[in-house]
C-alpha cells in the first residue's frame, strides 16, 4: 500500500483526513510533536506514529523516509509578526526532505488567492507556502479553499456564535465581501483524491461549494437553518480588523489572536476562478454540498456530540513547551505549589466520573462568578477564556481544549493534568488524582502549580493566593460531594 505522511494530524483537518485515507487503502504515518495526543484518537492503532518537531529538519527527514505522498497541513496562524517567515522556512524544510526521499506527491491545503487584490498577511503566507512547495521538484497539488463549513472549524464557530448571540450586529464592510464556502466533507474528498494525481500535475486548484454568498448572506441563512429570527446587520466602515478581532474574541470562542487573521482575510474576495479540479478528481457522488446542507450537517453533529475534531484540537499558538515541574529534567527555579488531599466517601470510578466531566457546561465546581470573571478578563487580553468548552461532555483525551486549559496527560482513569492556556505571567498546571482506597473511602489529591516569569509572575501568584482557599478548596469539596451523591 502507498504510504501517506499526514502532518497536522491532531488538528482540525488532519484528524479527519487520517481515517479517510485509511478507508481509501493507504498506509498512514503521522508526524506529531506529542505522541500522547495522537494516541488519544480512535485511529491511532492503525497508523505509524512518528514523534518529532516539524520545525527541526532532522525530524522532518526522518519522518519522510519511504513516504509516497505528503499531506502538508501545517499552519502558524496567529503565532506573531514573524509567522510568514516561520511558515515559509518550515515548508522549505519539508520540500527539501520530500525531494531527497523520492516522494511522489505533495498535497497542501491553503487559501484562495484572488487576482488583482492586495492580499491579507494570512493569505499572502498561504500563497508563499504554495510557491515553495510547487518549486520543490516534487509534483504538488495546492488546494485553495475559502471558508470551511463543518462542525468545529474556526470559521464555522465564528459564524455560529456571531449569528446565535447577536440578533443585531454592528459590523465592518467585510460582511458584504463575496465568499464561496466549502463543506469539510468535500475538502476531505478532494484531499484524498489528489494523492493519486498523475506526476505531470503540479499546480493550484480552487475548491469551493456550489454557493457564492456574502458573510451577511451566510449569517442570515445560518439563522434560517438554525430556526432563529432574521438577523439585522449595521455595517460600520471604521471598524478595523484589530477592533473586529477583539470584538469577535469577546463574543465567540475564537480568541482574538486567531480571529484577527481570519477577519483580515475576509476583506478579500474568495471565489473560485475555475473548477478544474473536477477534471482530475471527480466531484463527490451526489454533487457538492450546498451551504444550507453543510450548516445542517454541522449542527446535527454538534447536537449529537459527534464532533471528532475542532479548531482547538491544535495547540494554541505560542503554547509553552517547557518541561513539567514533575519531569526529571525540570530546569529548576521558583515553583509555587498549592496541594490538597481529601477523603471521599465514594468508589474511585465515581470520583473519576466527576473529575473527567469538569469544565464546559458542567463548570468547575467552585465559585462560578470568579471563574466567569477570570474568563472574561482572559478574553479581554487576547486569551481563549472559557468559551472553548470541551470536545465531549463525558470524555477527555490528551490534547483536548478544556475552556482555558488543555489536557496534557490523563492516565488509567485516575489522573488528569491540565496545562493553562489563559494569559498568565508564567506556566501553570492543575492536577487531579484519584488515589488509594481504604475503609470504603477514596483519596482525592488536588495540586495547582505555577512557575512564574519575572517579578510580575511572583506578584501575580501572591495576588491570587488568598483566593485559592475559596476557589480550589471549594472545588475539591464540591467534586467530592458530587461523587458521593452518585451513590445516594
Amino acid at each position: 500500500m502507498p504510504l501517506a505522511l499526514v502532518t497536522g494530524a491532531t488538528g482540525y483537518v488532519g484528524g479527519r483526513l487520517v481515517p479517510q485515507l485509511l478507508d481509501a487503502g493507504y498506509e498512514v504515518r503521522v508526524l506529531v510533536r506529542d505522541e500522547g495526543k495522537a494516541r488519544a484518537h480512535a485511529w491511532s492503532g492503525d497508523v505509524q506514529i512518528h514523534q518529532g518537531d516539524a520545525s527541526r529538519p532532522d525530524d522532518v527527514r526522518a519522518a519522510m523516509e519511504g513516504v509516497d505522498v505528503l499531506y502538508y497541513l501545517l499552519h502558524s496562524i496567529g503565532t506573531g509578526d514573524d509567522f510568514m517567515r516561520t511558515e515559509s522556512d518550515m515548508a522549505r524544510s519539508f520540500a527539501d526532505a520530500a525531494q531527497a526521499a523520492g516522494t511522489g506527491r505533495i498535497v497542501y491545503l491553503g487559501g484562495m488567492v484572488p487576482e488583482g487584490e492586495e492580499l491579507s498577511e494570512h493569505l499572502e503566507s498561504r500563497k508563499v507556502v504554495g510557491d515553495v512547495l510547487l518549486e520543490s521538484g516534487v509534483p504538488t497539488a495546492i488546494l485553495q479553499a475559502g471558508i470551511v463549513i463543518g462542525s468545529g472549524s474556526a470559521s464555522f464557530e465564528m459564524l455560529r456564535y456571531l449569528t446565535e448571540r447577536l440578533p443585531v450586529m454592528v459590523t465592518p464592510r467585510w460582511v458584504h465581501t463575496r465568499i464561496q464556502p466549502v463543506a469539510i466533507r468535500d475538502v476531505l474528498h478532494y484531499l484524498v483524491g489528489c494523492a493519486d494525481l498523475p506526476a505531470d500535475v503540479n499546480r493550484r486548484f480552487d475548491i469551493g461549494g456550489p454557493d457564492v454568498l456574502t458573510y451577511f448572506d451566510m449569517m442570515q441563512r445560518y439563522a434560517a437553518v438554525a430556526g432563529l429570527p432574521k438577523r439585522r446587520v449595521l455595517p460600520v466602515p471604521i471598524l478595523s480588523p484589530t477592533l473586529s478581532s477583539h470584538w469577535i474574541g469577546l463574543i465567540t470562542p475564537v480568541p482574538a489572536a486567531l480571529a484577527r487573521p481570519l477577519v483580515e482575510s475576509l476583506r478579500n474576495t474568495v471565489v473560485a476562478a475555475d473548477h478544474d479540479i473536477a477534471e482530475h478528481v471527480p466531484d463527490p457522488e451526489g454533487g457538492l454540498t450546498g451551504f444550507d446542507e453543510a450548516v445542517e450537517l454541522a449542527l446535527t453533529k454538534i447536537q449529537n456530540l459527534d464532533v471528532p475534531t475542532r479548531w482547538s484540537s491544535a495547540a494554541t499558538a505560542g503554547a509553552p513547551s517547557e518541561p513539567l515541574p514533575s519531569d526529571p529534567d525540570w530546569a529548576g527555579g521558583s515553583l509555587y505549589v498549592d496541594e490538597r488531599t481529601r477523603e471521599v466517601d465514594a468508589p474511585p470510578e465515581d470520583l473519576w466520573r466527576i473529575i473527567e466531566g469538569i469544565g464546559g457546561r458542567n463548570g468547575w465546581y467552585s465559585w462560578a462568578l470568579a471563574w466567569w470573571v477570570r474568563g472574561i478578563l482572559d478574553r479581554i487580553v487576547g486569551g481563549p477564556g472559557l468559551r472553548r468548552g470541551r470536545r465531549d461532555q463525558r470524555d477527555l483525551r490528551v490534547g483536548d481544549a478544556l475552556d482555558f486549559w488543555r489536557v496534557e496527560a490523563t492516565d488509567d482513569h485516575s489522573f488528569l493534568r491540565l496545562r493553562a492556556e489563559m494569559r498568565v505571567p508564567g506556566l501553570a498546571w492543575l492536577e487531579l488524582r484519584v488515589g488509594s482506597t481504604e475503609g470504603g473511602t477514596t483519596t482525592f489529591h488536588h495540586r495547582a502549580l505555577f512557575h512564574p516569569r519575572g517579578l510580575f509572575g511572583h506578584a501575580y501568584w501572591w495576588a491570587v493566593w488568598p483566593f485559592h482557599g475559596i476557589i480550589f478548596g471549594s472545588m475539591q469539596r464540591n467534586i467530592a460531594r458530587a461523587a458521593e451523591r452518585l451513590n445516594d
